[in-house]
Parts: structure tokens; sequence; C-alpha cells
């Protein structure tokens, strides 16, 4: 019977392949989740939105989450059905098309709220609106991804909101997790009550955002449910939303490339890879995060998000001693990408053999934000986009060619 990883050996071209298996199994979960709990848990398309699969996601969920006009108009046109819609502030231009294409939508200010709700309710008359407040708690450890930071520009303070809120308001909307598990939401929970409880029985739904990880294999879902139906009982006449992106496309298929060539400098050496970190992978270096790569063990996460002095010979030379490693001769690599940009790579990885032009390295669970993240810095050319079939058939989903990189420029 040929597997998964026999059907990946055989591709040699840059590649996001998704495992329909995978992803069956993230959406059963959070299907169920949203059941147990009595909750809506929908997808937001900032973390994937690859609308292909929208057939298969239709089986399990009735919804999305939209950021953007074009997000909200693939909700309503690929989807089938109006997107609940955030955005940190609307413009003139586009606000009356993204209201014809929402079912509920969020401002981020009271002023947002003052200048555009009678708009937004004369196109759409049954539209719900909502506010997003912010608890001024949140555990994301890394600012660039925490949005209840100091002086964040996401959301409503509780002392900014009035005792009664403004005639149409009919939700909240709190975001504020990252990748977090069920305890954080236990915690932050217990925050977004003191701070906005108060205001609750003016309203008729909440959104607790996204940055729910369910589909972690140490995710405690019993709890998740839990905690849900708790607040259920404390407040029955709320409607209670979740729109989670990782969770839904989390660990469901990698990216595919192939090693172009080996250079070596001051006894570093790198394989030059078909893909690019800053174009097809940016939190790598955003992050900076650190995917797994099949076959590769990380010996040194050093990235251009430190200092560049600081990535020298002598430091990799400090940092190979003291995990007992010669760089030069135990098939130690730095992956690099094939764009310009001097810093467009990644760490630097321990392989069992010496790696050979050709070959395919596999950077693990790469369909989540990277597939939405891409670029055409340098016009270097996206990976395929490929479903890998329950039933072991390999579909090429899209192809990108020179057409679309020079239509991203008229």
């Amino acid at each position: 019977m040929t597997t998964a990883n026999d059907i990946l050996r055989q591709i040699h071209r840059p590649m996001y392949v998704v495992e329909e298996l995978r992803l069956r199994g993230n959406l059963s979960l959070i299907r169920s989740v949203a059941q147990r709990a009595g909750v809506d848990i929908i997808l937001a398309f900032k973390a994937f939105a690859l609308w292909k699969t929208f057939p298969i996601f239709r089986e399990y969920i009735s919804s999305t989450t939209a950021s953007s006009l074009s997000e909200a108009r693939l909700a309503f046109e690929q989807f089938g059905s109006r997107a609940h819609t955030y955005s940190p502030a609307y413009t003139d231009d586009e606000i009356d098309a993204i209201a014809r294409c929402s079912s509920h939508l969020t401002f981020n200010s009271l002023s947002q709220y003052e200048r555009y709700a009678d708009r937004v309710k004369a196109v759409q008359p049954d539209i719900s609106l909502g506010l997003r407040v912010n608890p001024e708690y949140s555990e994301v450890e890394t600012m660039l991804y925490n949005p209840c930071a100091p002086g964040t520009r996401f959301g409503i303070s509780a002392d900014k909101l009035p005792d009664v809120l403004p005639e149409g308001v009919e939700g909240f909307h709190c975001h504020c997790h990252c990748e977090s598990g069920a305890d954080v939401f236990q915690r932050t929970l217990q925050h977004i009550e003191e701070k906005f409880a108060r205001w609750f029985p003016q309203l008729k739904w909440m959104n607790f955002g996204g940055g729910h990880l369910m589909t972690r294999a140490d995710y405690d879902v019993d709890l998740l449910v839990h905690l849900l139906q708790d607040f259920k009982k404390r407040y029955p006449h709320l409607h209670v939303i979740m729109e989670p992106g990782s969770a839904f496309a989390w660990q469901t298929g990698p990216l595919v490339a192939q090693v172009a060539d080996i250079v070596e400098d001051k006894g570093i050496r790198t394989a030059i890879l078909n893909v690019s970190f800053t174009c097809h992978m940016p939190d790598c270096l955003e992050m900076p995060y650190q995917p797994e790569v099949r076959g590769g063990k990380l010996i040194d996460n050093s990235s251009t998000s430190e200092a560049t002095s600081s990535i020298t010979c002598a430091a990799f030379a400090l940092q190979a001693s003291k995990l007992e490693t010669q760089l030069t001769i135990d098939n130690c690599y730095r992956l690099g990408g094939n764009s310009c940009l001097s810093g467009d790579y990644m760490g630097m990885w321990q392989f069992d053999h010496e790696l050979q032009v050709g070959e395919n390295i596999i950077f693990e669970d790469m369909i989540h934000y990277t597939t939405v993240k891409t670029n055409t810095f340098n016009g270097v050319s996206h990976p395929a986009i490929a479903m890998l079939h329950e039933d072991g058939i390999l579909e090429i989903l899209r192809q990108f060619t020179y057409e679309d990189y020079r239509d991203r420029m008229d």
C-alpha cells in the first residue's frame, strides 16, 4: 500500500501538501467541541484560506471569519455564507461591500462604530454589530503577536466604554490568544469577566477570538468544553463564538522543497533550497519560528532576528563545541532560501547523511498561516499547492506561473 511518505518522496518540485485525512481529523474534533459545548467554532481565513478545500469544511462548520474585504468576499462567494468580519479600521471605499458580505461586523473603536454603524445597517439591515474589547491581559510572550501589549491598537478597554452601550451593539469580540492551551483560556476568561461582565446583559453574543489550539495533541479539550459550558450557564442568553485558524490546519501537511546547491564559507555549509523563508515561511524570520525538518535535528536556532554580528563562525563553533558537534564533518547545514535577502536562512541542522543536490527537504506543519503569507519578493516562484486525498491520490490544486507574478504588478 502506498503511504503518504511514499508519495512525498516522489515530489520533485516545491509543493505545499494538504493531507485530507489529517484535515478531516481536525475538523471532526472541532465539530465535536462545538456540539458538546453548544458554541459556534468558525474558520479564520487569516490562517487558512485554501478555498478549494471549502467543500470539505462545509461538512463540519457553517461559517468563517474575515479581516478584510477580500476575505469577506471569499466567505460569501466561495464558502457560501456571510462572514463574521473584524478589521482594525474600515474605510469609506470598502465598508459597503464588506457589509454586504458579512453577517456579523465588529468595530475596533467607538469612533469607527459612530462613523459606520448606520451606514452598515442601511446596506445590510439584518447584520449584527459588535465591538472589540481589550481585557488588558494576555499570556502571549512574543510581543509581535501579543494583541494586548501596552499601547496596543486593538480593542477598547473597559474604562473607555460607556455604562450604556451605543444603540445597536449586540456583541463583544475579544482576541488575546496565540496557539494557546485551555488553561490559558481559563485564566484569561477570569479577566474578561472581571472587566466586561457588567455589559453582558446588553449583549446577544460573545466572540472569544482565535488562538485556541484545540487540535494540538496535548490540548485539554475536556477543560475547554467545561469552561464553555460553565460560561453558558452563567450567561445563558449569550451566543458564544470562537474563531481559531491554526487549529483547523494544525499538522495537516508539509512544505516539500529540494536542495538546489550546497555552498560553504568559513566552515559553515549552507544547503540552498528552491524555496525561500522570507517568501514562503516568513514566520521563521519574524517570530522566529522553527518548524521541524523531517530527518533533521536542530542544533542552533540563530536567525536574522538576532544581532547579525553574533552570527559568526566563532559563535557557531562555540555553539557546536557545547553540543559536541563538529559543523564541518557531521552533516550539519544551514538551510538557506533562494532570494537575494542575506538573512534568508534558518538555523543549523544536522542530518544522518550528506545532503545531495536534488533531494527533498520536508518542513513539517506548513499549511496554517504559511500558505496565506507567501509573497513574490524577487519573483521567487510560489510552491504548488496539492491535496493528498484519503485514497492516496495527489491532486494538484494550483500551480503558479510568471503571469501570477506579473499580474500582481499591474
